[in-house]
């Protein structure tokens, strides 16, 4: 087993033993968790889900839903299962060793993923090999087919939240088409006047509504301390409600 460190997310109310070398949660799931539009009685899947960073989250933020995560490295499994009892969600979160397309078949209100970022073939791998799997697609795999088993687990209008680089802002919206509508794009501005680095998508399966660029959320002051809106959502547990005026 890696070592490891002890955490925390949202203000101390998340404890998260992680690797402490290699793929590490930062804010990323934090944001996304926060997307994710879940009502209570609901059950929702994370693709992916690593030691539970997001999982976690949305089961502080919302006690009244269930949560599975896949995920298929099996030292990060462990992680996780340790972490759900850690934060005591164990009855209520569970984590399944698997590739993602092997997912529990749902269907589920709700699916968030924070798929790698980096198309196979298009960056030199990290060296340690669970932070290159995080960053990168391998080979024969890539955000389409992320995208595709989301769907295949989702109600009809059901919803996928996802959390990506916005420079593949492009690729997300090809891989939604034409079976997601209502898509709904958040931009993360690192700071003001400065241009989006990660964007927040959400799309519902089977809908025609159209597509929405939302106002977004500034992360960082120019002295670079957080915004009271980001501080509400990565300590506080706000939630960011991607709708026209939200965020």
């Amino acid at each position: 087993m890696r070592s490891t460190s002890a955490d925390t997310l949202l203000g101390g109310r998340v404890r998260l033993t992680q690797p402490a070398q290699g793929y590490r949660a930062a804010i990323d799931p934090v944001l996304l968790a926060a997307s994710v539009p879940a009502r209570d009685g609901e059950t929702v899947l994370e693709l992916g889900c690593g030691v539970g960073a997001a999982l976690f989250c949305l089961a502080a933020r919302l006690p009244g839903i269930e949560l599975v995560g896949v995920e298929a490295d099996e030292e990060t499994v462990v992680l996780a299962r340790e972490n759900a009892v850690a934060n005591g969600v164990e009855d209520r979160v569970r984590v399944a060793r698997a590739d993602i397309s092997a997912a529990p078949a749902g269907p589920f209100a709700r699916v968030l993923l924070n798929p790698p970022y980096l198309e196979a073939g298009a960056h030199d791998p990290s060296p340690e090999p669970r932070k290159a799997k995080a960053h990168g697609h391998a080979d024969g795999d890539d955000l389409a087919r992320w995208i595709t088993v989301a769907r295949t687990r989702l109600v009809h209008r059901g919803t996928l939240s996802l959390i990506h680089r916005a420079d593949r802002l492009a690729a997300i919206l090809a891989a939604l088409d034409p079976l997601f509508g209502d898509v709904r794009v958040l931009p993360l501005w690192p700071k003001r006047d400065v241009a989006a680095k990660r964007v927040l998508v959400q799309a519902a399966v089977g809908s025609r509504a159209p597509s929405s660029l939302l106002p977004g959320l500034v992360l960082h002051e120019a002295d670079g301390a957080y915004t009271d809106a980001a501080r509400a959502v990565l300590w506080d547990g706000a939630s960011l409600q991607l709708e026209l005026g939200g965020g």
